[in-house]
């Protein structure tokens, strides 16, 4: 029995139909490339954006953690004007937040009360722009 099978063979190519293939080829990487570059640009706006916002918090966050300490220190002092950890204290956080003038007063406490001490002298002439 003869076989009613044809063989097929390779269909010729014809010019048109491999630049048709080019053509879908290349539009299908192009397509592929911009939805990948789209998708990657979306996602690091949305990580610089939340990076900036870890910032500004940290910022806001380092300016709400001093003034909760120099209220601590100040309510140290109510209680007990001489102590010198308050004072110490209080002129750090004040010198930390550029209110040089707010330091003056802890640190001329300090230099009364140990007049021996030439950094509590140093930081008192810095304060006042000596």
């Amino acid at each position: 029995m003869e076989s009613t099978q044809k063989k097929s063979s390779p269909r010729p190519v014809n010019k048109g139909d491999r630049t048709k293939q080019i053509f879908a080829l290349v539009s299908m990487v192009s397509f592929g490339g911009s939805a990948i570059f789209g998708i990657f640009s979306l996602f690091s706006s949305g990580l610089s954006s939340q990076h900036q916002q870890k910032q500004a918090t940290a910022t806001v966050s380092q300016e709400s953690l001093l003034a909760a300490q120099e209220r601590g220190y100040e309510t140290v002092l109510q209680r007990e004007p001489q102590n010198q950890t308050a004072l110490e204290g209080l002129a750090n956080v004040r010198l930390q937040m550029n209110n040089k003038v707010g330091a003056i007063e802890p640190l001329e406490k300090l230099v009364k009360l140990n007049p021996d001490r030439a950094d509590y002298k140093a930081l008192l002439g810095q304060a006042k722009g000596k």
